[in-house]
């Protein structure tokens, strides 16, 4: 029996890549129902400062196609903040990369959460690739 029974996890997954598949069968692997949050694109750029190489579109496409994932669905200024997510979703956990542990805004997020009875698990990143390591190596391979 897996610990929990929702999982929600949300990015912007632009040039799918392993670290993006890890992250889903970990948290599949913990979960019975895994719900992706896939950014439109202007929340992307608002909140990472680049436009995704791939349309939104064909992001959300490429999250639902992958086996781990049973729901995917659309993250939009209005459902980016996590309780808003909760409310709209119901998961009871909320999985995220290490990088964010510790850190006072997913501190405070965290006692939110768990104030609703979810918890937020952190896993480790995939070293050695990330889709700015990928636009980066695009990016020197053009002439």
């Amino acid at each position: 029996m897996k610990p929990y029974k929702v999982g929600y996890v949300a990015g912007v997954f632009d040039l799918f890549h392993i670290g993006h598949l890890n992250l889903f069968k970990r948290a599949k692997e913990l979960c019975d129902y895994l719900i992706v949050g896939v950014l439109v694109d202007d929340l992307a750029v608002a909140c990472k400062n680049k436009r995704p190489f791939i349309p939104f579109e064909e992001r959300i496409q490429i999250v639902e196609a992958v086996k781990y994932v049973d729901w995917a669905v659309k993250v939009v200024p209005e459902n980016l903040d996590k309780m808003v997510a909760w409310k709209l979703y119901r998961f009871d956990v909320l999985f995220s990369g290490d990088d964010w542990q510790g850190h006072p805004i997913w501190v405070e997020e965290e006692k939110k959460l768990n104030s609703v009875g979810a918890k937020i698990v952190y896993f480790p990143y995939t070293q050695g690739i990330s889709s700015t390591q990928l636009r980066q190596a695009i990016k020197e391979s053009m002439p």
